[in-house]
Protein backbone atom coordinates (compact mmCIF):
# COMPACT_ATOMS: atom_id res chain seq x y z
CA UNK A 1 0.00 0.00 0.00
CA UNK A 2 1.49 3.37 -0.87
CA UNK A 3 1.27 6.55 1.32
CA UNK A 4 -1.67 7.98 -0.41
CA UNK A 5 -3.75 4.90 -0.51
CA UNK A 6 -2.81 4.48 3.44
CA UNK A 7 -4.15 8.40 4.32
CA UNK A 8 -7.45 7.81 1.88
CA UNK A 9 -7.94 5.16 4.31
CA UNK A 10 -8.23 7.66 7.47
CA UNK A 11 -8.97 10.78 5.77
CA UNK A 12 -12.26 11.86 6.35
CA UNK A 13 -15.31 13.42 4.50
CA UNK A 14 -14.22 16.93 6.23
CA UNK A 15 -10.63 16.49 4.33
CA UNK A 16 -9.86 15.80 8.30
CA UNK A 17 -6.75 12.98 8.98
CA UNK A 18 -7.26 10.51 11.72
CA UNK A 19 -5.66 7.33 12.50
CA UNK A 20 -6.35 5.88 16.24
CA UNK A 21 -5.75 2.30 17.50
CA UNK A 22 -6.98 1.05 20.60
CA UNK A 23 -4.83 2.53 23.91
CA UNK A 24 -6.16 0.71 26.05
CA UNK A 25 -7.18 -3.47 26.67
CA UNK A 26 -10.32 -4.75 24.55
CA UNK A 27 -12.81 -5.82 26.88
CA UNK A 28 -15.45 -7.13 24.06
CA UNK A 29 -19.34 -7.97 24.70
CA UNK A 30 -21.70 -9.02 21.97
CA UNK A 31 -25.45 -9.11 22.13
CA UNK A 32 -27.36 -10.63 20.15
CA UNK A 33 -26.24 -13.46 18.81
CA UNK A 34 -26.83 -17.41 19.32
CA UNK A 35 -24.00 -19.06 21.28
CA UNK A 36 -22.52 -21.32 17.76
CA UNK A 37 -21.93 -17.64 16.19
CA UNK A 38 -21.43 -15.95 19.88
CA UNK A 39 -17.84 -18.87 19.74
CA UNK A 40 -16.72 -17.62 16.31
CA UNK A 41 -16.83 -13.77 17.14
CA UNK A 42 -15.11 -14.20 20.33
CA UNK A 43 -12.50 -16.27 18.34
CA UNK A 44 -12.15 -13.74 15.87
CA UNK A 45 -11.53 -10.71 18.26
CA UNK A 46 -8.83 -12.40 19.65
CA UNK A 47 -7.36 -13.74 16.94
CA UNK A 48 -7.30 -10.37 15.52
CA UNK A 49 -5.87 -8.35 18.19
CA UNK A 50 -3.31 -10.99 18.84
CA UNK A 51 -2.34 -10.58 15.30
CA UNK A 52 -2.41 -6.65 15.89
CA UNK A 53 -0.35 -7.36 19.32
CA UNK A 54 -2.61 -5.57 21.48
CA UNK A 55 -4.31 -7.40 24.36
CA UNK A 56 -7.81 -8.56 24.92
CA UNK A 57 -9.14 -8.47 28.55
CA UNK A 58 -12.88 -9.82 30.42
CA UNK A 59 -13.37 -6.53 31.93
CA UNK A 60 -12.38 -2.05 31.27
CA UNK A 61 -11.74 -1.02 35.03
CA UNK A 62 -13.58 2.02 33.59
CA UNK A 63 -16.64 0.80 31.86
CA UNK A 64 -16.32 -2.78 31.90
CA UNK A 65 -16.86 -3.44 27.87
CA UNK A 66 -15.68 -1.19 25.73
CA UNK A 67 -15.90 -3.21 22.35
CA UNK A 68 -19.92 -4.10 22.03
CA UNK A 69 -21.24 -5.43 18.81
CA UNK A 70 -25.22 -5.27 18.90
CA UNK A 71 -26.65 -7.54 16.09
CA UNK A 72 -30.44 -6.53 15.62
CA UNK A 73 -33.36 -7.90 12.95
CA UNK A 74 -34.59 -4.27 12.81
CA UNK A 75 -33.18 -0.82 13.65
CA UNK A 76 -36.14 -0.39 15.94
CA UNK A 77 -34.67 -2.97 18.76
CA UNK A 78 -32.52 -0.53 19.86
CA UNK A 79 -35.35 1.41 21.51
CA UNK A 80 -35.11 -1.52 23.95
CA UNK A 81 -31.12 -0.79 24.91
CA UNK A 82 -30.51 0.77 28.71
CA UNK A 83 -29.50 4.19 28.45
CA UNK A 84 -28.79 4.19 24.25
CA UNK A 85 -28.41 7.45 24.09
CA UNK A 86 -26.82 7.99 26.80
CA UNK A 87 -24.18 5.65 25.43
CA UNK A 88 -23.80 6.91 21.95
CA UNK A 89 -24.18 10.51 22.77
CA UNK A 90 -26.83 10.30 19.60
CA UNK A 91 -30.58 11.00 20.38
CA UNK A 92 -32.80 9.36 18.03
CA UNK A 93 -30.38 7.26 16.22
CA UNK A 94 -32.85 3.82 15.58
CA UNK A 95 -34.97 6.23 13.54
CA UNK A 96 -32.25 8.15 11.77
CA UNK A 97 -30.41 4.80 10.71
CA UNK A 98 -33.93 3.59 9.67
CA UNK A 99 -34.14 6.00 7.61
CA UNK A 100 -31.04 5.94 5.90
CA UNK A 101 -31.62 2.54 5.11
CA UNK A 102 -28.10 1.39 7.16
CA UNK A 103 -27.33 -2.36 7.59
CA UNK A 104 -24.41 -1.47 10.15
CA UNK A 105 -23.25 1.84 11.97
CA UNK A 106 -19.82 2.11 14.13
CA UNK A 107 -19.24 4.78 16.44
CA UNK A 108 -15.64 5.42 18.24
CA UNK A 109 -14.92 7.04 21.16
CA UNK A 110 -11.70 8.51 22.22
CA UNK A 111 -9.28 8.75 25.38
CA UNK A 112 -7.95 12.13 26.18
CA UNK A 113 -4.25 11.03 24.42
CA UNK A 114 -6.29 10.03 21.55
CA UNK A 115 -6.22 6.58 21.74
CA UNK A 116 -9.69 4.46 21.01
CA UNK A 117 -11.39 4.16 24.51
CA UNK A 118 -14.93 2.31 22.93
CA UNK A 119 -16.39 1.10 20.06
CA UNK A 120 -19.82 0.48 19.26
CA UNK A 121 -20.97 -1.25 16.57
CA UNK A 122 -24.64 -1.85 15.35
CA UNK A 123 -25.26 -4.32 13.10
CA UNK A 124 -29.13 -4.89 11.25
CA UNK A 125 -29.01 -8.54 10.22
CA UNK A 126 -32.41 -8.45 8.46
CA UNK A 127 -30.72 -6.53 4.98
CA UNK A 128 -27.87 -7.07 2.94
CA UNK A 129 -26.14 -8.18 6.02
CA UNK A 130 -28.70 -11.17 6.51
CA UNK A 131 -26.96 -13.86 4.30
CA UNK A 132 -23.14 -13.27 5.77
CA UNK A 133 -20.90 -16.30 6.88
CA UNK A 134 -20.50 -15.45 10.50
CA UNK A 135 -16.47 -15.84 9.81
CA UNK A 136 -16.18 -13.60 7.42
CA UNK A 137 -18.10 -10.95 9.05
CA UNK A 138 -16.59 -11.35 12.63
CA UNK A 139 -13.29 -10.88 10.39
CA UNK A 140 -14.53 -7.59 9.27
CA UNK A 141 -15.91 -6.15 12.07
CA UNK A 142 -12.43 -7.15 14.00
CA UNK A 143 -10.97 -5.12 11.78
CA UNK A 144 -12.88 -2.16 10.86
CA UNK A 145 -12.86 -2.16 15.32
CA UNK A 146 -9.22 -1.95 15.59
CA UNK A 147 -8.10 1.26 13.49
CA UNK A 148 -10.37 4.55 13.59
CA UNK A 149 -11.23 3.84 9.55
CA UNK A 150 -12.80 6.79 8.09
CA UNK A 151 -14.88 4.16 6.44
CA UNK A 152 -15.26 0.66 5.08
CA UNK A 153 -12.68 -1.57 4.38
CA UNK A 154 -12.41 -4.88 2.48
CA UNK A 155 -10.86 -7.28 4.81
CA UNK A 156 -7.68 -8.80 3.29
CA UNK A 157 -3.78 -9.63 3.98
CA UNK A 158 -3.30 -5.91 3.05
CA UNK A 159 -5.45 -4.56 5.67
CA UNK A 160 -4.06 -6.85 8.57
CA UNK A 161 -0.21 -6.10 7.68
CA UNK A 162 -1.66 -2.22 7.88
CA UNK A 163 -2.96 -2.89 11.30
CA UNK A 164 -0.42 -4.93 12.58
CA UNK A 165 1.64 -1.98 11.49
CA UNK A 166 -0.26 0.67 13.10
CA UNK A 167 -0.24 -1.21 16.59
CA UNK A 168 3.73 -0.94 16.29
CA UNK A 169 4.64 0.70 20.05
CA UNK A 170 6.85 3.44 18.69
CA UNK A 171 4.55 5.04 16.44
CA UNK A 172 1.59 7.00 18.16
CA UNK A 173 -1.30 6.04 19.25
CA UNK A 174 -3.34 8.86 17.45
CA UNK A 175 -2.40 10.40 14.40
CA UNK A 176 -4.18 13.80 13.08
CA UNK A 177 -1.26 14.73 10.54
CA UNK A 178 -1.09 12.96 6.81
CA UNK A 179 2.17 12.30 7.21
CA UNK A 180 1.55 9.57 9.37
CA UNK A 181 0.59 7.68 6.70
CA UNK A 182 4.17 7.29 5.29
CA UNK A 183 5.42 5.94 8.51
CA UNK A 184 2.67 3.25 8.42
CA UNK A 185 3.94 2.98 4.36
CA UNK A 186 7.56 2.50 5.47
CA UNK A 187 6.83 -0.70 8.00
CA UNK A 188 5.08 -2.48 5.46
CA UNK A 189 7.84 -2.06 2.55
CA UNK A 190 9.49 -5.44 2.23
CA UNK A 191 13.17 -5.86 4.06
CA UNK A 192 15.60 -6.62 1.89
Amino acid sequence: MTPEQIAALFTRPDGSYLCARWGRPVAPVVFGLADESLDIFRAAIRAGFAHAGHPVTDADPEMGANLMLFFLRDWSELEAVPDLERLTGMPGLPARLAAEGADQYRLFRFDGDGGIRACLAFLRMSGALADSHPAELAEALVMRSALSFAGEVVPGPALAALIRAAYDPVLPVAAHDPSHAMRLAARLAPTP
